[in-house]
């Protein structure tokens, strides 16, 4: 490894083409895996005729193009009323958003309102995070928002 990326990560973006098979076989057997197809990586592995070595060895570094640079993922806090239908109308709109939710923890309605936390995935077609935020806090029946965190 040459001296000045020792122990540093950094990325990379090139043409599947020029490459090893290996590289794209890896992520096969991650989707494999993931999706439910293969239950183990020996299985996945096997169909798709990489060894579970040369998996393990690239599976942590080996990343498709939209998984790892065109997918954010955020956090938003916000506090909704306790009414009927108002956490079921905002996860709504996240969908029409082009939103993927990933987390949603609700905390015991006090007071009339309820915090709620929720980790999504934007992709290319969603809104900026400043347009999402704006969008969303003139929703019925939230209170507050927040970006807690962001990539």
């Amino acid at each position: 490894m040459p001296k000045e990326t020792e122990g540093k990560s950094s990325f990379i973006v090139v043409d599947s083409c020029v490459l090893p098979d290996i590289f794209e076989k890896v992520l096969l057997v991650k989707k494999l895996i993931a999706s439910g197809k293969e239950k183990s990586s020996a299985s996945a592995c096997k169909a798709v005729g990489i060894s579970r070595s040369a998996f393990y060895k690239y599976k942590d570094y080996v990343y498709s193009y939209e998984e790892k640079l065109t997918q954010r993922i955020i956090s938003i806090s916000t506090v909704l009323h306790d009414e009927p239908g108002i956490l079921a109308g905002f996860i709504s709109h996240l969908h029409s958003l082009n939103a993927n939710i990933l987390t949603v923890n609700q905390s015991i309605p006090v007071d009339g309102v309820a915090s709620v936390t929720i980790s999504l995935r934007l992709t290319e077609n969603s809104q900026d995070i400043m347009g999402l935020k704006n969008i969303l806090s003139r929703l019925r029946g939230v209170v507050e928002l927040k970006i807690i965190s962001g990539e």
